[in-house]
């Protein structure tokens, strides 16, 4: 295994948590400028690709590393609010299984289309080729740790 040349600075994940929070961020303001303003950051950052819909609770709150508790929470507000509804689980009548309504599929619509102009945004700031590069990367390295 060849050794990581040694830095000074910032390690990676420090300047990945920096750019995922500026994403979060960009998608945030974007919902809440699409007429969202009754969610906060959290509820939109239970929104992941490709969607939450069909999740249990403890699925989710398993992916997000936050409690079981916590993800009641977040849910009952955005089920009180319309945007999704926690059915039985016809595998298992104890479970719960997150379903979006129309309502939730529109929001988790524009939450995919802020998170698109925000990658938009980084590949203006890195220019097309810089771009590529880190996107490819990315993938390929999220392919690899994913099959641990």
């Amino acid at each position: 295994m060849s050794s990581v040349p040694t830095q000074n600075g910032p390690y990676m994940g420090a300047m990945l948590r920096v750019i995922w929070q500026w994403v979060r961020e960009q998608i945030f303001n974007g919902v809440v400028a699409a007429g969202y303003d009754d969610l906060n950051p959290a509820h939109v950052g239970l929104f992941r690709y490709p969607t939450l819909d069909g999740l249990r609770p403890t699925e989710l709150a398993d992916q997000r590393q936050i409690t079981k508790q916590s993800i009641n929470d977040l849910l009952r507000h955005l089920e009180q609010s319309g945007y999704l509804l926690r059915k039985i689980d016809p595998a298992d009548g104890r479970a719960r299984i997150i379903r979006l309504t129309a309502q939730g599929r529109r929001l988790e619509r524009i939450i995919n289309s802020q998170a698109q102009a925000a990658e938009q945004r980084i590949a203006e700031m890195l220019g097309n080729s810089h771009f590529t590069v880190l996107r490819n990367g990315l993938e390929e390295l999220a392919d690899k740790v994913s099959k641990r």
